[in-house]
């Protein structure tokens, strides 16, 4: 069975994270389990893995913050976005964090719908370069 590897990261500082990545967490586990479903019987098993950075590698790159990569590639390549930033709350103090815009709409919780459609994307593209050799 071929894998699809998701990894997820975002910093976690003294146990907690912002309400941005919590959400974005919380989508990335439903899109997960949407690809389970939908690609398990194409053969293709999507693996993911959650990664915490911490205060000292957030406040040197804040936008290493709530980033996703599917497939080795960041997620935004996938669907054609850009990355931003704004304004973030809690652990995150006054950082500008990372939000991804597309086709003019900018998310700071990065949406199952975004992230299923990436894998999929993904997927076919692992599809069709193993199918070639």
């Amino acid at each position: 069975m071929k894998t699809l590897p998701i990894v997820w990261q975002r910093l976690v500082s003294g146990g907690e994270t912002c309400p941005r990545c919590s959400g974005t967490g919380d989508e990335v586990e439903r899109a997960y389990q949407q690809l389970r479903k939908q690609l398990m019987p194409l053969g293709i098993e999507p693996v993911l893995e959650t990664r915490e950075i911490d205060d000292a590698a957030f406040k040197a790159n804040p936008s290493e913050s709530n980033r996703i990569w599917i497939a080795g590639r960041p997620m935004e390549e996938w669907v054609n976005a850009s990355v931003g930033s704004s304004q973030c709350c809690s652990v995150c103090g006054d950082s500008n964090c990372r939000t991804v815009d597309v086709g003019g709409t900018t998310y700071e919780v990065v949406p199952e719908e975004l992230l299923v459609k990436a894998g999929l994307i993904a997927a076919l593209t692992l599809n069709a370069g193993q199918d070639n050799r």
